[in-house]
């Protein structure tokens, strides 16, 4: 059966403030752009050339008229993206370190995209997606909580592809164990995972990757586990209908990176891309290295680039860089 939309994306959409020089007076410049892992990822997903709609609420100011500009310009359905006429939209400062890591400061207390509720969608939308995808950071407080659980099990309803990404930001979490709950339920709910090195850490205790995502498989039904190392590479852990397997691919490491704002992100859309023009089961050791290798690539693109959302890179793009690594 056909669907109307490839990825139906629901969560936060803010505006990242991101370094840009000194001025005249000394004092740090930044730039506002446009940000919000769930839409990173739809707009990754359209430059791939696919279908997808987001779920999202931004204030009723400014900077909510330019994210919802900046969604526009990408393709990306917004009938669900509505406004809140008395909460402003909510903003991220973002620091980055010399090695192009980051660290964020958030203006969210609360944000627009935290009073999204299920009045703002319907279940046809999650009816008509081949798949969803969700973060934590939709469930940082427990109304918006509630709306991501009533918008996953409309999803999986109706049959459609979980994907899940922690993006576990600190800062917005008033209870560290809350926060974990949070994460395994996303865990406990996806068909896909992607999930960082420090994220395993923090959930399991385990400094080792193999380790850690052997506590967090027995905890999830999900085909796909993919593990991001940073500047490390990363790892693709599959259950197929017959058999398990684990893949590691290099890191394409860039000498011109910026920051790492909209890396998983990217990585996240090609892992969901892949799946959408290959299906779940069955992946062969080749198709999965493929993937990840791919997913590296376009990772590393973004991180020559400030911001995420507007500056997606092409096909043509991880192409060209994948025939330099070939």
């Amino acid at each position: 059966m056909n669907k109307r939309f490839d990825v139906v994306a629901l969560g936060e959409l803010l505006i990242d403030f991101t370094g840009n020089g000194i001025s005249e007076q000394g004092n740090p410049l930044f730039e506002a752009n446009p940000g919000g892992a769930p839409c990173n990822v739809l707009s990754m997903l359209q430059r791939l050339g696919k279908k997808t709609a987001f779920i999202g609420k931004v204030g009723n100011d400014s900077f909510g008229e330019m994210l919802i500009g900046a969604v526009k310009e990408q393709g990306i359905n917004t009938d669900y993206l509505t406004k809140d006429a008395d909460i402003p939209t909510t903003l991220a400062f973002v620091h980055t370190k010399a090695d192009g890591d980051r660290s964020f400061s958030f203006y969210r207390k609360p944000g627009a995209d935290m009073m999204l509720r299920t009045s703002d969608f319907d279940k046809e939308l999650l009816a008509d997606t081949r798949v969803f995808h969700f973060g934590t950071l939709s469930m940082t407080d427990s109304a918006i909580a509630e709306v991501t659980k009533c918008a996953v099990n409309m999803a999986k309803q109706a049959g459609a592809i979980i994907s899940f990404d922690p993006n576990y930001r600190p800062l917005l979490w008033n209870d560290v164990e809350v926060a974990k709950a949070a994460m395994w339920y996303g865990i406990s709910e996806c068909d896909i995972l992607k999930i960082a090195d420090d994220e395993i850490e923090f959930l399991t205790g385990e400094k080792d990757i193999d380790k850690g995502v052997s506590v967090i498989a027995e905890k999830t039904s999900a085909k796909i586990i993919c593990a991001t190392l940073g500047k490390n590479g990363s790892k693709v852990f599959y259950r197929g209908n017959t058999y398990k397997c684990e893949l590691f691919c290099e890191p394409f490491i860039r000498e011109n990176t910026i920051e790492t704002t909209g890396a998983g992100d990217t990585f996240m859309a090609c892992v969901l891309n892949f799946v959408l023009e290959n299906g779940i089961d069955s992946m062969s050791d080749e198709s999965l290295k493929k993937m990840l290798n791919f997913a590296n690539a376009a990772a590393s693109i973004i991180t020559t680039r400030k911001g995420a959302l507007r500056v997606m890179p092409t096909v043509d793009e991880v192409t060209e860089l994948l025939k330099i690594r070939s």
